[in-house]
Formats: structure tokens, sequence, C-alpha cells
């Protein structure tokens, strides 16, 4: 089974936490690329191309010409699944995972990025800002950062997966957008998670951000394979409604 999450928008390389050795994302000279686009935006062109304050967006100035290939840890430098610490990453809570533990979510999952592509967990990254949806003049021919990792993400996932194989689509719907899996030769599952709101169902954002870890967490470090195993999740006291689900998305309330 392969788990697809997205990244985070906050991200600390400095937390001091031991991983097994790290490994070098497989799209290195295609970030390198993007970067080199980014180089050439203001502070301002950033604000609006981004839609973030100007602190942020200087900050992310400064970082695309300081950006290096991470090859090697540094002070800067990290494994992916360390740097991001948003919501799914709390869910993750890798703060607490053994060597083991690395090892078993470096085999399942992967992360969708704007600026790396398709990453591993324990691949290096240094700090960015650059999402999916991020509306990037890359070049006259390729006008999004969809078109631009779609085919890369695709062939780089279908070589890694098993005939049969699950894909438990974890990602945001920004992220997923970027991987055509109509494309895929597999089985894909999307989780969705529900809570009853003033005698609704709905999805709470902050709530499904977290399960998303959490599952993911859970699919890793359990081994678990198969569809029927996926349906008895049930952390954050979630359940698995058959009612609601269908065979391509499960439906998980509380």
């Amino acid at each position: 089974m392969k788990v697809l999450i997205s990244p985070a928008k906050s991200i600390d390389t400095k937390r001091p936490i031991s991983t097994p050795t790290p490994t070098v994302g497989q799209f290195l000279t295609d970030a390198e690329f993007l970067v080199n686009v980014l180089k050439k935006l203001t502070s301002e062109d950033l604000q609006k191309l981004m839609h973030v304050s100007a602190d942020i967006a200087e900050l992310n100035v400064t970082r695309n010409h300081n950006w290096i290939q991470p090859i090697a840890p540094s002070k800067e430098i990290c494994p992916a699944i360390v740097a991001f610490t948003g919501e799914v990453y709390r869910g993750l809570d890798v703060a607490t995972f053994t060597t083991e533990n690395f090892l078993q979510a470096q085999k399942t999952i992967r992360i969708l990025s704007g600026l790396y592509g398709l990453l591993r967990p324990l691949d290096l990254i240094y700090p960015y800002r650059l999402e999916m949806g991020t509306k990037l003049l890359i070049d006259a021919n390729i006008k999004s950062l969809y078109k631009y990792w779609g085919t890369r993400s695709s062939q780089s996932l279908q070589g890694e997966l098993l005939k049969g194989e699950i894909v438990v689509k974890l990602a945001s719907t920004e992220y997923s957008k970027a991987l055509p899996f109509k494309e895929l030769n597999n089985p894909v599952i999307t989780p969705v998670f529900k809570d009853f709101k003033n005698s609704k169902l709905k999805v709470v954002s902050v709530y499904a951000k977290h399960a998303r870890g959490e599952m993911a967490r859970w699919i890793a470090l359990k081994d678990i394979q198969t569809a029927n195993e996926l349906k008895l999740w049930n952390g954050m006291g979630y359940q698995y409604d058959d009612n609601l689900s269908s065979e391509t998305e499960y439906v998980f309330t509380r």
C-alpha cells in the first residue's frame, strides 16, 4: 500500500529528531529549474502570486536566492517528514518514531510537493514556499505546477507500485490534482473524515488534516495492505461508515 499526503506550509529544519540515513529526492534538477524561475520574482511579485504577507514574501525571496540542492543534511536541510510541521504532521507524530518506524514510513508514504515533486519521507529538503495550486508561469508551454509535475509524478509512482497495490489518497484536493490518477493501473481509495456538527455531517478541516496524518501513520506502522484492513481504522473516534462509502471513497464519521 502507498499513501499520498500533502506537504505543510510550516517548515522547521532544526527539530532535534534523529532519523535513519536520509535520502536524496529524485527530482532535484526539476526543483532547481523551478527555483530559478522563482528567483526572478520580487517580494511584491510573491505577495501577489502566493497571497502572502510582505514578511513571508521577503523570507521566501531570501530562501529562493539561497537555495541549494539538498543532498546532505545541514542546519537548513533535513528529511521532509521531519521538516514539515502542519496539522497532518502533528497527526504523524514523527517525534515518537523509532528507526524501524521511519523505515516503514519510507516504504509506504509519499509526499506531493509543489517544489520537489514526489518525495519519500527521508528525502532531504531545503525550506521553501510553493503551493501546488500557485499559478506560476514556468515557461511558454507550462503555466501551472499541475502540468509540470503531473506526468513526472504519475510515472514515478507507477514505477514503484506492485500489481494490485492500493494507493490511499490522503493528500488534499489541491495536491491530489497534481497526480493524474486515471493514468495509474492500480486501485485508488480516498478516505474522507466527517464530523456531526449542528446535526449535520461535514468535513471539519483541522480535524480532517489531523486524521489524515494519524491514518498515514497507522497504515505505515501497521503495514496495512488491504481495503478491508483500511476500514478498521478508528483513530480519533472515527468509524468507517459503510452506508456513506463507495468502492473508491471510504467515509469515516464520528
